[in-house]
């Protein structure tokens, strides 16, 4: 989203915080520890619905999928996202018709990620029904709807469809210094194209949601994120202008 070169001041900011850095060897330890919590978390979710044969195990998939979205070019759409994704469907859960298959939807979403193509999401889905062979084909029908909903192109009325694209926007009412510093983030996925390139498609997307009527679909985000995040876009949209971007013609 934002200027590179911002996002690298915040990181350099951090990093000269030592007061509260925790030591490498702890940080070693919890990161082995929150890896191996999701990773049980998934093959539960997984063999909930999954039959192995003829799909493969969970911890196969979880594998594959940590291959995935461990690839050296992501630096946003990574397991953290997923990980953030997953906490926030925690909190929601009791208001989801089908918690486990917005769970699945959420660990798939970002499966395939490509910033110049438009397919991610059909790619992404096409993988899950692939390996979710065993499961019932309603659930896999569900989940590749759920999928797809995170094009987030609106106007979703199905209520699980609702909370998933919320749940993967829900960084945009995120506080300013960490709004910035996922938008540095997400340029970094980009590094082949110029800042006028990527900040034309940048605004023309952001614009697009800052026109909805509403940038949340469900009640439970609108409270809690909604003026956030529409300040957020202002803020970032009047910066670029500022700079003489403007959005691409689509």
């Amino acid at each position: 989203m934002p200027d590179p070169r911002r996002g690298a001041m915040l990181r350099r900011s951090r990093a000269a915080d030592t007061s509260q850095r925790v030591p490498a060897s702890e940080a070693a330890v919890r990161e082995r520890t929150t890896s191996a919590s999701y990773a049980s978390r998934f093959e539960r979710v997984w063999g909930r619905h999954v039959a192995s044969p003829p799909s493969p195990e969970g911890a196969t998939v979880y594998a594959e999928l940590r291959v995935l979205l461990g690839a050296p070019y992501r630096r946003y759409h990574t397991l953290e996202h997923i990980h953030d994704c997953l906490r926030r469907l925690d909190d929601v859960a009791p208001l989801l018709d089908d918690p486990d298959a917005v769970e699945l939807g959420l660990w798939f979403h970002d499966a395939i990620y490509d910033m110049d193509s438009g397919t991610n999401e059909q790619r992404s889905a096409e993988l899950f029904e692939r390996l979710a062979e065993g499961a019932d084909p309603a659930f896999r029908k569900r989940v590749r709807g759920l999928i797809m909903a995170t094009r987030h192109q609106g106007g979703e009325r199905n209520n699980d469809r609702r909370f998933i694209v919320d749940i993967d926007l829900a960084g945009f009412g995120a506080p300013w210094k960490e709004f910035m510093r996922n938008g540095a983030l997400l340029r970094e996925e980009s590094p082949k194209k110029t800042d006028a390139q990527y900040h034309s498609g940048q605004i023309w997307f952001l614009g697009r949601l800052q026109r909805r009527r509403h940038f949340f679909a469900t009640e439970y985000f609108r409270e809690r994120y909604e003026a956030k995040a529409r300040e957020n876009l202002r803020r970032l949209l009047t910066d670029l202008a500022s700079q003489g971007y403007a959005a691409s013609t689509r």
